[in-house]
């Protein structure tokens, strides 16, 4: 056992005592993070999409900022602007939120589409380009986006564009009774993110994430994530299926779940636990065509492919 499987063991369970109750959904964050994505969070308000990202960054020591999405939020507000600097007689650039190791954003369809799409550049490239200047972003870099269900008053869906920059998109779900009791008499929640600690710091996750690069992965996986993407791409509720980079990351955040599992090569499980939340919202269906939503027409999917 190695002892990077052993401090992500830790670290693990160190984030279950805060979100009780959802082992897997702090499995796949964690997975996400360690492929060195960004992580979609959706639900209902009040579930702990907030404190699971609050959560992530801390136990990592990461730098954490937050910006809350409203439909007056510039993308100046996100990204920093230039000010006129008059002892210096120059522009003088401001860092934004987004300079920060975690940034959450908090409801973000909430904010407008051009709001949504000023993440665009740092999502992809980790850098903003303001008034012509391009400005690198600090390492490692995550976007946690939170946002509400689209039928709740004043959400603008988010661009398959954007969507297709997260590399997971989880729901946290309301917790079981018996774990609710437990929220209700003070456990787990704000009150253990508060005592939380950092239990790893930015350089030694960036080095995780090396080595979950570095996985080997067997080429006749490599032909079941292609038989994957193809399937998505053909069935006949699916409009447009996963691009190439849906597939690039499906595969790494496979290559994270094995990581977490103390393995040093991917298996069809790990593909199996990550797809749905890596694959359903980037699937675009069509219109009256499928009844079932994105995530049951992932799940199908999945059930139809022959595993190696």
């Amino acid at each position: 056992m190695s002892p990077s499987f052993e401090r992500l063991g830790a670290i693990r369970q160190a984030l279950e005592n805060v979100l009780l109750g959802k082992g897997t959904t702090v499995r796949l964050a964690l997975a996400g993070l360690l492929a060195g994505g960004h992580l979609l969070l959706e639900d209902l308000p009040g579930v702990g999409k907030t404190t699971l990202a609050q959560a992530l960054a801390r136990v990592f020591g990461l730098d954490f900022g937050r910006v809350q999405g409203t439909n007056d939020l510039l993308p100046s507000d996100l990204l920093g602007l230039s000010v006129y600097d008059e002892a210096r007689r120059e522009l003088r650039f401001v860092p934004g939120p987004i300079f920060h190791q975690v940034l959450l954003a908090d409801e973000l369809n909430r904010a407008s589409p051009k709001t949504q799409s000023a993440l665009l550049e740092a999502m992809a490239e980790r850098q903003v380009t303001v008034d012509g200047i391009s400005h690198p972003l600090p390492e490692p870099f995550c976007v946690i986006a939170t946002q509400n269900p689209l039928e709740q008053v004043g959400t603008y869906p988010l661009p398959e564009s954007e969507l297709d920059r997260f590399l997971l998109r989880l729901e946290i779900g309301y917790p079981p009774p018996q774990v609710e009791k437990r929220l209700l008499v003070g456990e787990g929640g704000t009150a253990a993110l508060s005592a939380l600690r950092p239990l790893a710091d930015p350089k030694e996750l960036r080095v995780w994430q090396a080595e979950v690069r570095s996985l080997a992965v067997r080429e006749a996986l490599l032909d079941y994530v292609l038989a994957l993407m193809q399937e998505t791409r053909t069935h006949p509720g699916v409009r447009l299926g996963l691009s190439p980079r849906g597939g690039l990351a499906l595969l790494a955040a496979a290559r994270a779940h094995a990581f977490l599992a103390g393995r040093e090569f991917v298996l069809p499980e790990d593909v199996q636990a990550v797809f749905v939340a890596a694959t359903a919202h980037r699937l675009v269906l069509h219109r009256g065509g499928a009844r079932e939503d994105a995530k049951e027409t992932a799940a199908r999917i999945l059930s139809t492919v022959p595993v190696p």
